[in-house]
């Protein structure tokens, strides 16, 4: 398969945290005038390849950091603390569904990116939260799709 500019430039822009899907789509489908699917496919195939490199360097970096240095033990053993109090009841209640639900609603601060720092935040297993946030983003490539296709409105 042969990438053209459209596509190579969907798959890229989909990558940045900032637009995630959330802009690519539109942008695949009115500005570059991809195919539907072919615009969703390489917008959340872009989207999801970050992921599997944060995901690694999120947890790889923070035990790298803990053993070396005592203040980033100090930060990031606060910090898990911290956020597993403040919202393990609400991960607790809807589970895995959460992470899902959390990168799939296409507002601002949340998606894959956002989904990864949660991931790591609540130590979900690498290949588990993989799986998760990948559910998560093609629920929102599809929300995405059918705002951009006029078929669901979204109004805030």
């Amino acid at each position: 398969m042969i990438l053209g500019n459209e596509q190579l430039m969907t798959l890229l822009i989909a990558m940045t945290p900032i637009n995630e899907l959330r802009g690519t789509i539109p942008i695949a489908i009115g500005i570059y005038k991809l195919p539907v699917f072919e615009a969703f496919f390489w917008a959340v195939f872009g989207n999801m390849i970050p992921i599997f490199f944060l995901l690694w360097f999120f947890g790889s970096l923070s035990k790298i950091l803990m053993e070396r240095f005592y203040f980033f033990n100090r930060f990031f053993t606060w910090l898990f603390e911290r956020t597993r109090k403040n919202f393990y009841q609400k991960f607790k209640q809807y589970g895995n569904i959460a992470l899902i639900i959390f990168v799939a609603i296409p507002l601002p601060m949340t998606g894959a990116w956002s989904g990864a720092v949660a991931a790591f935040l609540f130590g979900i297993p690498y290949w588990k939260a993989l799986g998760l946030i990948f559910v998560g983003v093609l629920l929102a490539g599809l929300i995405i799709t059918l705002i951009t296709m006029g078929i669901l409105a979204y109004n805030i």
